[in-house]
């Protein structure tokens, strides 16, 4: 009762302010009519105030996403459904879902009454320019009295939680260089070419069928060695995400970063749609390991919320590179590099990598005059040559490039590097 006149409306106050002047000037006048008038002026806003009380505790609401991860600029669909659990008929309710800056306003609904025991659902649409997690609720219900004498809220805690992950574009399909190397049995062991003499064998182990058993290996050895089991090589990959905040320009959506975590995470999951063993690292410290069923789910959720960091450099970068290494295709998004930093990211080609670098010309992201912005093209071919020299293919990107055209570049440029490597050879034997 007590929260109930602490939600009167100003029209329940007022109902409540002329009953008690209508009951004074009924005493005062010895008017009995007025007296009754007075009485019903008074009673009107405690009995609404009595009904909303008893009603602001049968409500259970729930809130269901449709989906809970959509990609940057995309709609959710937000469905509230509100079951009285009661016996008695609400008044109007008001619904409110908080919702942060980045979805856009508060939306409201109104719901004219619920009947005992009944429920209804409304849904309202979200949308989000800016990739990350957010919450939405907690839902906030007013509830009204018919006559819109008394007005109380309740705020149910519940939350659920909408992923904005990043924009990922469908790429043509090219033959990647490196597209081949992996792990496996028969990676470190050559297909037996010179006849069953150099077949790959192993000991014999409890189980394994007799009829793999390699005689002439058992009788060289004088144990017991089985014809070892040709396993499917696993093409592995490696994208990595630069994520220092000198390395890139701009702000907001259409910022050199915000192009690169699109562009990594594009890439990432064309890399797994077409059987690559994944692996994701970004200099912030995160290594995500992408080769379960819900891989994708893993980078693209991990990319969501990435963010600028100002403390990593290149050669920490490189050192979380290395202690996983395994070989395969590294594809690495890069903002702009110094000729040093450049040269720092040699030491990842080692073990058999092949290095594919987007080399984000992230000053083509500003409006710069005419003297910083050659300066700023010297530094970025200056960085390009250096990781060429590196062993690296280099793709420059630079603003308003799109990745399903620069994509076919990260084929044709182990040609490039062939002739190259060809070239050189030809002059250095020509100095000879």
């Amino acid at each position: 009762m007590r929260e109930g006149l602490h939600g009167l409306t100003t029209r329940g106050r007022s109902f409540l302010a002329a009953g008690v002047a209508a009951a004074l000037s009924a005493l005062i006048l010895g008017e009995r009519d007025l007296l009754r008038v007075a009485f019903l002026l008074a009673v009107l806003p405690l009995l609404a105030a009595v009904y909303v009380g008893r009603s602001r505790y049968k409500l259970a609401c729930s809130r269901s996403l449709e989906p809970h991860r959509v990609p940057v600029g995309a709609t959710s669909r937000v469905v509230l459904r509100l079951q009285n659990m009661s016996r008695l008929p609400t008044g109007t309710l008001l619904l409110e879902d908080r919702l942060p800056y980045a979805l856009g306003s508060r939306p409201r609904v109104v719901l004219e009454r619920l009947g005992a025991q009944q429920a209804s659902s409304v849904a309202y649409t979200v949308r989000a320019d800016v990739r990350g997690r957010y919450d939405v609720g907690p839902l906030v219900v007013r509830m009204t009295d018919p006559f819109g004498l008394c007005e109380l809220s309740r705020a149910f805690p519940s939350t659920d939680r909408l992923t904005v992950v990043p924009q990922v574009v469908p790429l043509p399909t090219v033959r990647l260089p490196g597209e081949y190397s992996g792990t496996g049995d028969s990676r470190a062991r050559s297909v037996a070419v010179h006849g069953e003499d150099d077949a790959a064998t192993r000991e014999y182990r409890r189980g394994d069928d007799l009829r793999r058993v390699h005689w002439k290996s058992t009788a060289r050895t004088g144990e017991l060695m089985v014809r070892r089991e040709e396993q499917p090589w696993e093409s592995r990959a490696t994208v990595v995400l630069d994520t220092r905040s000198q390395g890139h320009r701009g702000e907001g959506p259409t910022a050199s970063f915000e192009w690169a975590v699109s562009a990594a995470a594009s890439i990432a999951v064309h890399l797994r749609h077409n059987g690559y063993k994944l692996r994701l690292v970004t200099g912030s410290g995160a290594d995500v390991d992408a080769s379960e069923a819900a891989g994708d789910g893993l980078v693209l959720d991990h990319l969501a919320e990435v963010r600028l960091t100002g403390r990593t450099d290149v050669a920490a970068l490189v050192e979380q590179i290395r202690q996983r290494a395994d070989g395969g295709l590294v594809i690495a998004l890069l903002g702009n590099l110094t000729p040093a930093e450049a040269e720092l990211l040699s030491a990842i080609r080692g073990n058999n990598a092949t290095c594919v670098g987007f080399l984000l010309h992230s000053s083509t992201w500003l409006n710069l005059p005419e003297r910083a912005r050659a300066e700023a093209e010297q530094a970025h071919e200056a960085a390009s040559r250096a990781l060429m020299h590196s062993g690296w293919r280099v793709i420059g990107v630079e603003h308003g490039g799109k990745l399903p055209m620069l994509w076919p570049q990260a084929a044709r440029g182990s040609q490039g590097f062939a002739w190259r490597a060809a070239l050189a050879e030809t002059v250095a034997g020509g100095v000879r």
